[in-house]
């Protein structure tokens, strides 16, 4: 498959934010979107989530819920992403059901991306491939992670960390399906939609 973006979203919810999200949404291709409110509670993410769902879901991507399959699948996203501390697969796939998807995090271990994999995960995600400041980072990976996947399992793997327009090629070139962009997109110079439009270029190798 050819690589997709996947956003996440930054961890305040805002009026910028809502402004924000639909200029990128409105650059160019994206696959999902990871709402990942790490700054606020899950009562204010019951509030404040469905305007975001609305339009993720209305500009034809999947919404993600960070961390929470029961508000996940409350709330009507797409499918939800766990942690390695966030419960077990089965149980957040027991809660979503069979139509919606599970994503893991795997950090930069090939042992817990085959574990997520045998367990009925849809995806796994492996990273910081690239120094970030979204979050703590506890591992750092290498591109031959990927490539190591691609070449052993069908699943899609996502990359994460740090990945902006001017550092994505390798890992697209490494397989990555899907690459997870927060700051590189909220931060870019000429704003989000612009830099989703960058990215797509990016991953069609039209970019100059």
């Amino acid at each position: 498959m050819t690589c997709q973006l996947y956003l996440i979203t930054p961890p305040r919810l805002s009026p910028e934010l809502v402004s924000a999200l639909k200029n990128a949404l409105a650059g160019g291709e994206v696959a999902a979107v990871q709402i990942r409110l790490k700054e606020h509670s899950r009562e204010e993410i019951r509030a404040g989530a469905p305007e975001l769902i609305r339009i993720i879901q209305d500009a034809g991507a999947a919404a993600i819920l960070n961390d929470d399959p029961e508000l996940a699948n409350e709330l009507g996203c797409d499918g939800v992403h766990i942690g390695q501390d966030d419960g077990r697969v089965k149980d957040a796939r027991a809660i979503m059901g069979k139509e919606r998807s599970v994503g893991v995090t795997c950090h930069d271990s090939k042992h817990l991306a085959m574990i997520a994999g045998e367990a009925g995960a849809d995806y796994v995600a492996f990273g910081a491939f690239y120094p970030t400041t979204t979050k703590q980072a506890p591992t750092q990976a290498e591109p031959d992670v990927l490539r190591w996947w691609v070449e052993l399992f069908e699943l899609p793997c996502v990359a994460i960390g740090g990945i902006t327009v001017d550092n994505a090629a390798p890992l697209i070139e490494a397989g990555a399906d899907f690459l997870a962009v927060s700051s590189g997109v909220w931060d870019h110079p000429d704003g989000p939609g612009a830099a989703v439009t960058a990215f797509n270029a990016v991953i069609n190798g039209e970019a100059d």
